[in-house]
Order: structure tokens, then sequence, then C-alpha cells
């Protein structure tokens, strides 16, 4: 067989796969194996781009707090407020709690706090937390630099390169793509919602990576988004939106519709069902609905991500399983995969973290 030799050889350029090459550096040989012709196409660079150490719940928290400073060039202050209508209270209550005593810090706010913060928020929405320190992401700038600092270390990238195959020989793995043939020492998984493909052709164990459907819609209201609204989340996860450039906002409906692995696009369904609910929400108007996506966001059975060589075959590396959090949680993720894979010690930034919380044997049996 002949074609590229390596290390190791990562399914997947966006986000996930690109910080972990980057982490890698110059302490191996790595390719990184991307289906399509731009890295980061699908979930990486469609993300609604918010840092919330809230976001994915307590299991996912320490990892985001722990990428704060390898995020740091690339945050802009935001602040986010969770609010609660009445049938909301109880979920608030208990986002209250399961962040008490732990980052981040949440303030409660009062009706006239909110409605003052918020002009037209529906009289129904009574109480809030205030995470002031959440903060915006500037993606595209934060995956160039990873793959660009990948690339300087020495790492090398196939694009339009789908994995066709996989097989074992000996010590070594044999990919077949479209890009020509591949073989490598180890593999890793960081292919997203297509991650569990690639277990299957790799014969890895039977991890459930599932992809769930996100909708974002760029509208134009009346009155405009100001610049420094907070992020809006509902308590009860029905909608949340922010402001973008230009005084324009956007929108989700919080949707997460499970679905094949693909090129997602917006339901119809789900950007009216937005609108809905933003319109019931606040009374300011849609005047009109500039463009709409979706993306896809994976998780594993159960909904934390997976960091590890697999139990069943060897050489196989799983980095999977990032949900809708993969690029705020991505500086500690990359670290601590990057130990995993090379057998070298947890850096200073993730050593306080329970790593075998994320490890890919916890699916065994």
């Amino acid at each position: 067989m002949t074609g590229r030799t390596t290390d190791i050889a990562i399914i997947g350029a966006g986000i996930a796969g690109a910080s972990l090459a980057a982490a890698i550096g110059d302490r191996a040989r790595v390719l990184l194996i991307e289906a399509e012709t731009h890295p980061g196409y699908h979930s990486t660079g469609r993300s609604a781009a918010f840092w919330s150490e809230s976001y994915g719940g307590p299991v996912v928290q320490p990892l985001t707090s722990a990428s704060a400073d390898g995020l740091a060039p690339y945050l802009r202050p935001r602040g986010c407020l969770h609010i609660a209508d009445a049938e909301g209270e109880a979920a608030l209550d208990a986002l209250a709690a399961d962040f008490s005593g732990r980052a981040p810090v949440l303030e409660p706010v009062d009706r006239l706090a909110l409605h003052a913060w918020l002009p037209g928020l529906a009289p129904r929405y009574a109480r809030a937390l205030s995470e002031p320190s959440c903060q915006d992401i500037d993606v595209a700038a934060y995956h160039a630099d990873l793959l660009a600092s990948a690339r300087r270390a020495g790492a090398k990238m196939l694009t339009d390169a789908e994995v066709m195959n996989i097989e074992r020989k000996g010590a070594t793995w044999r990919l077949s793509t479209r890009a020509g043939p591949v073989q490598a020492a180890c593999l890793v998984d960081a292919a997203g919602a297509w991650a569990s493909r690639i277990a299957a052709l790799a014969g890895a164990s039977p991890i459930a990576v599932t992809a769930y459907r996100r909708t974002v819609i760029q509208l134009v209201t009346e009155p405009a988004a100001p610049a420094d609204l907070p992020l809006i989340m509902d308590a009860l996860e029905r909608f949340y939106f922010k402001p973008e450039a230009g005084g324009r906002l956007w929108l989700s409906p919080h949707d997460e519709s499970e679905c094949v692995a693909q090129d997602a696009a917006p339901e119809e369904i789900d950007v009216a069902t937005a609108i809905d609910r933003f319109e019931q929400a606040i009374d300011w108007r849609v005047v009109k609905r500039e463009r709409a996506w979706a993306g896809l966001r994976s998780f594993a059975p159960d909904r934390a991500p997976i960091y590890g060589y697999d139990r069943a075959v060897p050489g196989f590396f799983w980095f999977a399983g990032q949900g809708g959090f993969g690029i705020q949680t991505a500086p500690a993720a990359a670290a601590i995969g990057a130990s995993l894979l090379l057998n070298a010690p947890l850096p200073p930034s993730v050593s306080h973290i329970d790593v075998a919380r994320y490890g890919a044997e916890r699916f065994s049996g």
C-alpha cells in the first residue's frame, strides 16, 4: 500500500481535530483527514459562538472553566440572562442548585431589574439568573489559529478525503480515503457527528454518538437588538437569542432533533417555532428574516464527551461526543486528549480534572 504515512491520523479537522493537532504539536507526526473541502464546514462553522460555564451542566463545566485562559484572545464580554416564567421557575432553581458553590457565579435578578434590563419582555417572566462571565467567541479566528499552529508544528492535512475503509494490519492502520491511502500507527476519531461511523469501520466499540440538529435564524427586529444585550436563555430551553453586528439578532428555538449525520439544513417548522416563541416572549417586532442555518451537535449516551483509547481495539482513540460545547471546551479537551494519546502527564491547566469521567472505557459492557 502506497500513500501517506504518519504517526497519528486524526479524522476530522473541525475544532476537535484542529485543537488536538495543535496540542500534540511536534511531539508526533500528525495528519488531519477532512472529508470536506474546507475544515470546520459543519458544526464548527455554524456555532452560536458563546462561552458559558453553565452550558452543558456540571459535567462539562470543569472543561469550560479550564479553557478560559486558552480562549482568552478570542473572547469578548457578553453576559447571559437565564429567564423564567412560572413554568420555568423550577428549572431556574435547579440551575442555581447545580452551580451553587462552583463556577459560574449566578446572580439572582428580580422582576423589576429584569424588565429594566430587557424592555418589552412579557410580564409573565418574573425571575432570572445573571451569568456575568458569559462571553462571545471568535470561532473563525480561533479555528484558523489552531490549524496554523498545527501546521507550524509539522502537521499535514488532507481535504476532500472522506474515509471509505479502515483496516488494521499488525500495528498499523490502513485507511482508504477519497484523497488516497493513509497508513498510521494511531487513529483518532474526531469526526463529530460521523464518529460512530468511523468507529464501525475500524471495528471499535459500538458507542452510539448521536447527531442532533440545532437551528439558528438571523433576524432584523424593531427595536434593533442593542449591541450590549446579554445572551438571553429561556430556563426551559425553549429559545435563546443574542445580538449580532449591525443590530441583527441571532435566535434559536433551542431545538435538538435527532438526525442522521449530514449537511444539516434548517426545517421551516423549527424556524417558525423559534419566531413564534420569540414574539410571545418579548414585544419586539420581527421586521425581516435574513437567513437561517442548522448545525449538528453530537452526544454520547450519557451526554459527556469521550476522550481516550478504545478498550477493544488497540491504537484507536476516541475524541468525540462534544455536543454543543466543543468550542468552549476545546483548550482543555485538547490538553487532556494529547496527554492521554501520548501517555504524557496532564498539564497544570487540567491536572485537577477527573479525566476518567470522560474515558471511553465507561461504556464497556
